[in-house]
């Protein structure tokens, strides 16, 4: 009995239909994150997961020095010399160069290869596809010409891919989440020393569904790289009282509000944030080992209230969507997800409510800003891993 998914057999007969050939068949999947919002550059916690919207990579080796990507969801091809690792004129071929230059950066050796990928992870919905496609392919190539690569690996070598050659100052979370993911756990990470814990989620009981504002504002990465220097220019005033302090990791709420007086007025609401955003990730896996899933939702209001009045990163259609779930018996938690100002919200809906929310969120959003709504209803799944 076949029991792939369909996209993962799609891509796979794609492959067949154009090499003549049956292939290796990889799957990396898309992420989320519960709770822990902007922690990741401040050296705190967070709390993502791997669902099953993923990437896949049919993959086999050529006999010549060859390299030959297609795209099936774009229908577009690239082609090139095993060792020219030039800037490809498609666009969408930055991530795969980057894998291959990380592995000549680390004197491996790799062969030619012929590879056909798709997904169905949905675009610039904040589930970071492209932290899937790189860890897809980093343990393809692995398991491919026999380099042994453990999830570890996998995750670093796909982050220095996206800092160094696709030029993107990522943290390490997406990465990670995509390799380290474990179905129906969530993963407590520490970004300062990348230990890691898995808290098990009820997904009999609850399903994550993400709700697609279909907004990306363009001021994002401007007031990105401003929400990092305000960071940092609280910790170099913090420094003055605590030497020792290296990140907000190390500070906390209180002494950010002992210095109040000292701190611009948005660098201390960031701090605020960030030191509390750090604390409650670490309350709420508590509340998720006392399957208090009540407890653990309103730690995701408090992080959007957070989000909206503190970090200054949401935006008019997510801070609606999350009101409209305030009065749902089935929704105990809900906050926008990812960087801000556009993108999707993260809820927990009990699974019988599921019908309703999507109606209910799909009619709000129509009426009030006279557009559709994507409700993008996922599990939590397995991270990379080869399908047989």
């Amino acid at each position: 009995m076949n029991t792939l998914p369909a996209v993962a057999n799609r891509i796979r007969n794609i492959f067949s239909d154009r090499f003549g050939h049956s292939p290796r068949l990889f799957r990396s999947p898309g992420r989320i994150n519960l709770i822990g919002e902007h922690t990741d550059y401040n050296a705190g916690f967070v709390l993502p997961a791997g669902i099953d919207k993923a990437v896949y990579f049919a993959i086999s080796p050529r006999k010549d020095d060859r390299v030959l990507l297609y795209a099936a969801d774009l229908d577009r091809t690239w082609e090139f010399q095993k060792d020219d690792l030039s800037a490809p004129s498609e666009k969408w071929a930055v991530y795969q160069l980057g894998i291959l230059d990380q592995l000549k950066k680390r004197g491996l050796d790799y062969g030619g290869f012929q590879a056909v990928f798709g997904g169905d992870i949905p675009a610039g919905a904040g589930m970071s596809s492209s932290a899937a496609l790189e860890c897809c392919l980093a343990f393809a190539l692995s398991e491919l010409f026999g380099y042994g690569f453990d999830k570890m690996t996998v995750a670093t070598l796909s982050q220095r891919a996206e800092n160094e050659y696709v030029g993107v100052k990522c943290g390490i979370m997406d990465q990670f989440a995509s390799a380290f993911a474990v179905k129906d756990k969530v993963i407590r990470l520490d970004c300062r020393s990348l230990e890691h814990a898995y808290f098990p989620f009820p997904m009999d009981v609850y399903s994550i569904a993400l709700c697609d504002t279909g907004v990306k504002h363009s001021l994002a990465d401007s007031a990105y790289n401003t929400r990092r220097n305000e960071c940092e220019n609280g910790i170099s005033v913090l420094q003055r009282h605590y030497p020792g302090l290296s990140s907000l990791r190390e500070s906390s709420p209180e002494q950010v509000l002992a210095h109040r007086e000292e701190l611009e007025d948005n660098v201390y609401l960031r701090c605020k944030f960030v030191t509390e955003e750090i604390r409650r990730v670490e309350e709420a896996c508590r509340l998720l080992q006392r399957d208090d899933l009540a407890g653990f939702g309103q730690k995701m209001y408090d992080t959007h209230h957070g989000l909206q009045h503190e970090y200054d990163v949401s935006c008019p259609e997510l801070d609606f969507l999350v009101a409209q779930t305030l009065d749902m018996p089935g929704v105990p938690g809900a906050r926008m997800m990812g960087g801000g100002f556009g993108g999707c919200t993260i809820n927990l809906v009990a699974n019988s409510f599921l019908p309703e929310f999507e109606t209910r969120m799909k009619k709000a959003y129509r009426e009030k800003f006279g557009r559709d709504l994507p409700v993008y209803k996922t599990r939590i799944e397995n991270g990379t891993e080869e399908l047989s």
